[in-house]
Order: C-alpha cells, then structure tokens, then sequence
C-alpha cells in the first residue's frame, strides 16, 4: 500500500468555500439582539444576556464545513490498493441548517464507490459529509456535492451517495408533517451506467436498516 497525492486546486474547487473571511460573529450577535427585539423580548432579562454569544458560537460550530481545508482533510488518507469492489460507508449521522428557514435538517448518508487503484481512510468519508453539511444547504444539493468530491478526489469506477433526512422546517412549521423523510440520490459512473451495481448498493443499505427515529 502506497500514499498517493491528490489535485489540492480542484479539492479546494469542489469543496466551494468561504477561506478568504472569517465568521463575523459580532455582527451576528447584532442580529441576534435584534431579532430578540422585533419579537418583543427583553434582551437585559438573565435568561438572554448572553444569547447572542452562544447563539454566534453555536453558528460557528455548526456552519463550519464553509471553512474546512479539504487537503488538511483528507490529511494525504490516499493509498493505492488493488481492489475493484464496491466499498460502503453507511449511516454516517449528519445534520445541516435549511437554507431557507435556517432550521436543521439530520439524518444519515450511506456512501459508496468503486475504486480505479486508488482507496481512501475510512474516517475521511464522514468528514467529507460533515464538511458540505456542516452549512446552510437544501439536501439535494448536499448529495451531489458529497458524490462530484468523492469522484473528483478518489477518480472512481463510479460513486453512489444516498441521503434519508427528516427537516425541521417541514415538521415544527408549515406543512407540520412529523413522519415524512426525504430521501435523495446521486449515482455517478458504474452506478449511474449499471443498474446491476447500483440495485447491489441498494440492496446493501437496506439490508438491516431501520427507520429513522427522531
């Protein structure tokens, strides 16, 4: 087993990021203060003192997949192997922020992929899921995202990404649906061209799978 190395202008290309700036806290603890306000709260009142911090510090953690360094990532996790059958990760636990009412969404990824020489270290594959879901996201962009690095970093037979989510913003709010979940799809190369690989990929994620409980 050797290291290889990888394209470190096209990582940074795909992970799509914000490296030049850093979070402005201040200015959402700003915000924050504000929309405490416009609702009618008291913002002097001990219990929300200090919300505006730890409102910005809990963005900052939870949106930090904008600012991960996806060379430092995968930290040279590249090793030529002669193997040229599927390898899955599944149930990888997520959660992400809706774009569009800023509420979580969660779940679980199930990732897989077909090596051309070319393998990953297996504690890399959730990092990769938590750097695209670890931002303001709609799901199905989230997969495509998680599928086209995958494929752009290890250069596959093919890749396959399948995300189960339950979203906050369906299930508190609006439509209030508390047993719908979103399932969403992305099949690239062998598993896009050959339904025999990817129904095996399929048939592996269901096997023993359990419904998502929240």
């Amino acid at each position: 087993m050797t290291r290889i190395e990888c394209n470190e202008s096209e990582l940074f290309q795909f992970a799509n990021l914000f490296c030049d700036s850093e979070m402005d806290l201040k200015k959402i603890e700003k915000a924050v203060s504000d929309v405490l306000e416009a609702i009618g709260e008291d913002t002097k009142r001990e219990g929300l003192q200090k919300t505006p911090d730890r409102v910005a510090r809990a963005y900052r953690e939870m949106l930090d997949g904008y600012r991960t360094d996806p060379v430092k990532l995968v930290n040279k996790a590249l090793f030529t192997v002669e193997y040229d059958d599927m390898v899955i990760v599944r149930d990888i636990e997520f959660f992400s922020m809706c774009e569009h009412h800023m509420l979580p969404f969660l779940g679980r990824a199930h990732v897989a992929y077909i090596p051309n020489d070319r393998v990953i270290g297996l504690s890399k594959i959730p990092r990769i899921v938590d750097m695209f879901s670890r931002r303001l996201q709609v799901q199905e962009r989230m997969t495509r995202q998680i599928a086209d690095f995958l494929n752009i970093l290890l250069k596959p037979r093919g890749v396959a990404v399948v995300v189960e989510a339950v979203h906050m913003c369906a299930m508190i709010r609006g439509v209030k649906k508390h047993d719908a979940r979103m399932t969403t799809s992305s099949m690239l190369g062998a598993f896009r061209n050959r339904e025999a690989t990817r129904m095996e990929f399929l048939d592996n994620i269901s096997r023993g799978a359990r419904p998502l409980e929240f």
